[in-house]
Formats: structure tokens, sequence, C-alpha cells
């Protein structure tokens, strides 16, 4: 394996940020500092001169500051949780493969944070803020690198009890495995694998809970409900559908493909003829496209990459709607509890139990408007709201 360092990994505003929220908790916090750390794992030696290569590609430079490390600084290196592969890590791979360093297994990169303190008391609670305990894992000792690189066997396929330990056996497991399993879902699940003379797999639930799960398939959205006991005639989301049956409104398509499409005006468009392939203007409809993409559960997991994300998967769906889309414009929205502000707290605002896996409204709205901005203006478009 090869390690290389690299540049800074944060700008001085963004450390002295990081280092104010960790005084709040941890008041010997002096100094902070940010560097990526790129590891490099081989499959045979790397031929004389592709070093260079690689480290071009990396953009390798001197760590900042590692020479200036005194006993009084604390380490951490930051790296996408262990198991997993992070999707630089697949294109970064890509591209040193292209590149024709084929003896590279794989490359990963992570950020080396040291911080300077004036006493060595609390540095787990400064761990917790250098990483995302979701998506990343923290090594203390460099000595503890290579597990980055480390491939276990699968563990076995689990048998889950259902069909002698029933409602409450499931149930259990909903809580252990975090399944999330709703009453009428647990006796779904019962029901359908005593049909079956059999128990279910540990992963057979898992891709059910996933598959089922509101992100996937809007399950509640789609869900029958009912009005101080009167059931009500379709779900909410078919009910939000028939606004548009019978309606002559310019609508020419909603509900049916990637995006809606709205009626507009005529164009001039400089295009090849289907018939000469020759260029000339062409006066064609400019029809509009409209999505609407929710990131719940992606950005209250992570807020920054889950709402960047949510604004990719708005982008592709209008590009692939008929024949596909232009993009043009996009804003986003956050709808979140009480922001309970450091030093600025309202009279309002109750202070509730909040899950820990989940992110705060605070750090929701701190971190998701950047990514969703972010995104759309990497893509080259504008994001004229939120």
């Amino acid at each position: 394996m090869l390690i290389f360092p690299g540049g800074p990994a944060a700008s001085a505003f963004r450390l002295q940020k990081r280092l104010l929220s960790i005084r709040e908790r941890v008041p010997s916090a002096a100094n902070l500092s940010a560097y990526f750390l790129y590891l490099v794992d081989l499959e045979g030696e790397l031929p004389v001169g592709h070093r260079h290569v690689l480290e071009n590609l990396l953009g390798s430079a001197p760590a900042p500051g590692v020479e200036d490390i005194s006993e009084d600084t604390l380490k951490y290196t930051a790296f996408p949780r262990l198991g997993t592969v992070s999707p630089w890590s697949t294109k970064a791979t890509d591209i040193i493969h292209r590149c024709g360093l084929g003896q590279v297994r794989r490359v990963e990169r992570g950020i080396v944070w040291q911080v300077e303190v004036t006493s060595v008391c609390g540095g787990q609670e400064i761990a917790a803020f250098l990483h995302d305990p979701m998506t990343e894992s923290v090594i203390v000792n460099d000595s503890d690198l290579e597990q980055i690189f480390q491939q276990t066997d699968a563990a076995p396929l689990e048998w889950m009890e259902v069909l002698n330990g029933g409602h409450e056996s499931l149930a259990k497991a909903s809580r252990e495995f975090g399944f999330a399993f709703s009453d009428d879902e647990l006796n779904y699940v019962i029901d359908g694998y005593r049909g079956l003379g059999r128990n279910p797999t540990d992963v057979e639930l898992m891709m059910f809970a996933q598959v089922n799960s509101e992100h996937c398939r809007h399950k509640i959205f789609n869900a029958s409900w009912e009005i101080d006991g009167d059931r009500q005639n379709g779900s909410l989301f078919q009910m939000i559908q028939a606004t548009q049956e019978g309606k002559e409104n310019g609508t020419l398509s909603a509900y049916r493909d990637n995006a809606a499409v709205i009626a507009a005006s005529d164009g001039s468009w400089f295009l090849p003829a289907v018939n000469t392939r020759e260029y000339q203007t062409l006066v064609e409809p400019a029809h509009l496209i409209a999505k609407v993409e929710t990131h719940n559960h992606p950005t209250g997991i992570s807020p920054l990459p889950g709402a960047a994300t949510g604004s990719g998967g708005e982008i592709r769906d209008e590009g692939a709607t008929g024949r596909g889309g232009w993009a043009k414009a996009g804003i986003t929205g956050f709808s979140v509890s009480d922001l309970r502000l450091p030093g600025a707290m309202q009279p309002w605002e109750a202070s509730f139990c909040h899950p820990p896996r989940l992110a705060t409204p605070l750090q929701i709205m701190l971190e998701g408007p950047i990514g969703a901005a972010s995104f759309n203006n990497e893509f080259g478009r504008p994001n004229i709201g939120g």
C-alpha cells in the first residue's frame, strides 16, 4: 500500500467554523488543520516513473504542518466507512486505470484532522465533530490504515424465527436491524411466510424493508386514510392526481413520465433536418418540464450529499422525460422543526428527544442548501431559490 499526503482539505473559514463548534464542548481545543490523505492499494510492483504519474493524478503535496506536530496535537483520520467503497474511489480508480496504471487495484481518500489542545481530555468528543458516523470511520493509529482495503468474508444468511415466534419475534428483529416495520407490515410478512411454510432470512427482510420504504415507493403517500373515522376514496397521492382529471389547463403529461410537461409557445431551434441532416432553423414547440424530487431520508442522514443528490435526481428525471429535456433552472426547499440556534433559543422551541442516526434541523439547514446549490453550480444550472 502506498500513502500520499495531499493538499488542504478545508478553507481557513471552514476550519475556524468547525473549531468554534468543537470549543463549545471541548474548550481546550486551540487550533485545527486538515489535509487530504490518499491510500493506494497495489497489485504487483509499480513500474519506474509511474509513481510520479500517480502523484500528479492525485495532486499529492507535502502535508501542511506535519513537521510541526507536538505532543499536544491530537490526530484523527476520517475515511469512508470501513467495508464500503466511496463514489470518489470508484471514479478516481477508473481514471487511474485509463491513464495506464493497471497495477493500482483501488485508491481511497481520507482527511487527516490535527487538533492542538491545551489538555488531552475530550478526545472522543473531538472525534465526533470531525466525521459523519453514518458514512465515515475514524482511524487514530496509522498502523490501522490497512483496514481500508481489507476484505472480509460475507456473513452467512441468518434465519429469522417467524413461524413459531410470530409477531413478537419479528418486532424484535425489526428493532434490532432497523427495518422499521409497522404493525400491518409485520402481519403482512408473517402471513406471507406462513403461507410459504418457512422462515425468512435477514437479507429477505432487509430487502422488503428497503423496497417497501417511504423513499422508494411513498407507502404513506399512497396509503388509504381516514378522517374522523370515515375512510376516504383514494390515497392522498390519488387525490392530488385527481386535480388534473378532465381539465384543459395546458398540462400535456402528468404522473405518467419522469416529469410533468406543460404546453408552451413555439421556439426557433437550429437543428439538423430529419431527412437531409442539414442544419437549419426549425420552429417547434418549446414545452416546459416541471419536476419535484423529494430526498427526505438521505438529507436527514447526511444533509450535504443528501440534498446534492436530490437535485441530481431531479435533473436526471427532467433529462429522461419524453425524448429528453434540457435543465434550465432549479429551486430547493426544506421543511424542518425548530432550529434551536445556540445562544438564540426561542420560548416556543421545545427540547424533544432527537434520534442520533439523523441530523439535527440546524445541521440540515446549514449543510443541505449548500449541497443542493453546489450540485446545481457544478452542473452548470442556476439554483434560483433556496
